[in-house]
C-alpha cells in the first residue's frame, strides 16, 4: 500500500500489512520527512499491542506498548475485518441494520467488543467503516472514541473485493473528522489471501 499519513502535515509513505486473523497484524512502513527518512511499524500480535519508529531505520523515535496500546491496536485489527470479509461470516458475528444503508457487525475478538458500523452503497458495497475505539485523539487520556473512515474504490483479489481506496482517522462523523482527526490515507494495490 502506499499514501499519506499526517504527522503535522501530510507525508507520503509506503507500507505492507500482514493480517493472520487468529494473531492479529504487523504493518511495517517508511515515510521520509525532508531528508530524514522514518522506518517502523504497528503490530497487535498474540494479545500484545506495540508501536516502534526510528529514524534512518535504527535511532528510535517512537516507542510505545502497554495495556492502552494493546487495546487500541485490538480495535484497530477488528475495524481491519474489511480486509478480511471472510471473518465477517462467523457465526458469532451478530449483524443488524439501522435502515437500508447502514449495517453494523457485532462480535468479540482479540479480548474487545467490536461494533462495526458500515454505511454501504445500493449494491451492498461499504463506503463508510466506524466504530469505538480505544485511543487518546486528544493526547489526554485513553478512552473510546469513534474512529472509522471512508472507502472510495473497491478490487477483487483471490476472490474477495475489498476496498482499496480509504480515508481514515479520529472522530469519524463528526464535523471535526477532516480537520483534526483525519490522519490517513491509502491505496491497495495488491492483496494475498493465504
Amino acid at each position: 500500500m502506499h499514501g499519506e499519513i499526517k504527522l503535522k502535515r501530510w507525508y507520503a509513505f509506503t507500507a505492507e500489512q500482514v493480517i493472520c486473523w487468529s494473531r492479529g497484524f504487523i504493518w511495517q512502513a517508511s515515510t521520509r520527512i525532508g531528508a530524514v527518512t522514518i522506518r517502523g511499524s504497528d503490530r497487535y500480535v498474540d494479545g500484545y499491542g506495540a508501536t516502534r519508529w526510528k529514524l534512518f531505520g535504527i535511532v528510535p523515535f517512537i516507542t510505545a506498548s502497554g495495556p492502552n496500546i494493546t487495546r487500541s491496536a485490538a480495535g484497530r485489527v477488528n475495524l481491519e475485518c474489511a480486509w478480511l470479509p471472510s471473518v465477517l461470516c462467523d457465526e458469532d458475528v451478530c449483524w443488524s441494520a439501522s435502515d437500508a444503508s447502514h449495517i453494523r457487525a457485532s462480535f468479540k475478538a482479540h479480548g474487545e467488543m467490536a461494533d462495526v458500523d458500515f454505511g454501504i452503497d445500493a449494491a451492498g458495497a461499504p463506503k463508510t467503516l466506524s466504530a469505538p475505539r480505544w485511543g487518546n485523539p486528544e493526547g489526554a487520556a485513553f478512552h473510546y472514541a469513534t474512529f472509522g473512515g471512508f472507502a472510495e474504490n473497491e478490487a477483487t483479489f483471490g476472490g474477495y473485493t475489498i476496498p482499496t481506496s480509504f480515508r481514515a482517522g479520529w472522530r469519524f462523523g463528526s464535523d471535526r473528522f477532516e480537520l483534526e482527526g483525519e490522519f490517513f490515507r491509502a491505496m491497495i494495490e495488491s492483496a494475498i489471501y493465504k
